[in-house]
């Protein structure tokens, strides 16, 4: 099986892609040991043609994929984008487009949540695809036959999967919902990590809200320091020891050595004396500067709401055939519930029209829920509830 290693091979095949409406690609990476993704393997395909890239062949110059990757006359399918976006934005500053991604696509066409690639490749094509490579280092070279035939399986079988869910959105008007979550995928900001955002993954775990000032520095730390040498974030600090050092508030190194989670010989490093100065600047903050993280707080009635937002969500979920992971998360149903003003996707676009002004019109009392056969039903109450059911009952038929 060929792989392309030279740029001038790699220049020719662009050239010949570029000439076709659409094309699929995939990547196989490694994240084990580094902050970024290495990648190892480009699978490309069009409707005629597949190829591999070597990226680790000596010399190979990517410049002529990178920009096919930007050449607006040809769609790039993938599935499950965002990983392999977020390799060329950070080899390239490189975004594909126009984008195509199955995974939200086959949400969006009734096939649930936690519909599988493997899956979608059984249904629409007709295929079975062996994922023993899947784990297999990807970095060794020479790569297996084995390893190439899975690799190529993956852009080959993607082309059937995307005609088929085109051919699906297109028929059901739906396809302009894609475009919505396609401007996401295809927004720079969205693969740029922020290390001062870097707390609210590990906000869940805090105990107590004045503590907040200091996981936001120590954390920001620990992001940057991983960025800086490139490797994984739980290699600079665990989670474990990071929440410990939060609650602790080390003010030395010898304070530092003697918690149980922090590795030993930390205190000593360079790294030791940033993360003190760390834990001493989020100490400082003012703590009426920092955001409230609200949820112990949080009045029963909330939890109430947001219960009766998943039924509701439930029902949409199931009369619209799209899986309601995509529709809103628990996170959005909180922020309507609390009425805080970080809601956003639930309540715009199609997301608004099928769900977000229903419940809307859900947590004012203008609808109710009953069992009619056995089955759920969405009752409005008064004219402005009935406006948005009519809205939904529109969409599902």
């Amino acid at each position: 099986m060929n792989v392309i290693i030279s740029s001038a091979e790699l220049a020719t095949a662009c050239e010949r892609l570029a000439r076709h409406p659409y094309i699929t690609v995939d990547t196989e990476f490694m994240r084990e040991t580094t902050y970024y993704p290495k990648l190892c393997l480009i699978q490309v395909a069009s409707a005629q043609d597949a190829l591999l890239i070597d990226p680790l062949a000596q010399s190979l110059d990517l410049g002529p994929f990178f920009s096919l990757l930007r050449n607006e006359k040809v769609v790039k399918v993938f599935h499950a984008a965002r990983q392999d976006i977020e390799i060329f934005w950070h080899m390239a500053r490189t975004i594909p487009k126009p984008l195509f991604d199955t995974q939200i696509a086959a949400m969006v066409c009734g096939y649930g949540d936690q519909v599988s690639y493997e899956q979608l490749a059984n249904d629409l094509g007709n295929a079975r695809i062996d994922k023993t490579q899947r784990f297999t280092d990807w970095s060794r070279r020479p790569l297996s036959e084995a390893q190439l035939s899975y690799a190529q399986a993956d852009v080959t079988h993607l082309r059937a999967v995307y005609e088929a869910l085109a051919a699906k959105l297109a028929a059901s008007g739906r396809k302009s919902w894609l475009a919505e979550d396609m401007a996401v995928l295809e927004a720079p900001a969205t693969y740029e990590t922020k290390p001062e955002d870097a707390w609210q993954r590990l906000a869940g775990r805090l105990k107590k809200q004045r503590d907040l000032g200091v996981l936001i520095e120590v954390a920001a730390w620990r992001e940057r320091d991983a960025q800086k040498r490139d490797v994984p974030r739980q290699r600079v600090l665990r989670d474990d020891a990071l929440m410990e050092v939060v609650q602790a508030r080390p003010q030395s190194v010898e304070a530092l050595g003697r918690l149980r989670a922090v590795s030993q010989g930390l205190e000593r490093s360079r790294a030791g004396q940033a993360l003190i100065a760390a834990v001493n600047r989020g100490a400082a903050i003012d703590p009426k500067s920092l955001p409230n993280l609200g949820r112990r707080g949080r009045i029963a009635r909330h939890d109430s709401t947001v219960e009766f937002l998943k039924v509701l969500l439930k029902i949409v979920s199931q009369q619209t055939g799209v899986a309601s992971k995509i529709i809103a998360t628990v996170g959005d149903l909180e922020a309507l519930a609390e009425g805080r003003p970080d809601i956003h996707a639930a309540l715009t676009g199609w997301r608004g029209e099928i769900f977000g002004n229903l419940a809307r019109a859900a947590i004012a009392g203008r609808v109710a829920l009953a069992l009619e056969n056995g089955e759920p039903k969405i009752i409005a109450l008064d004219a402005g509830a009935e406006t948005a059911s009519r809205t939904r009952q529109a969409l599902v038929a």
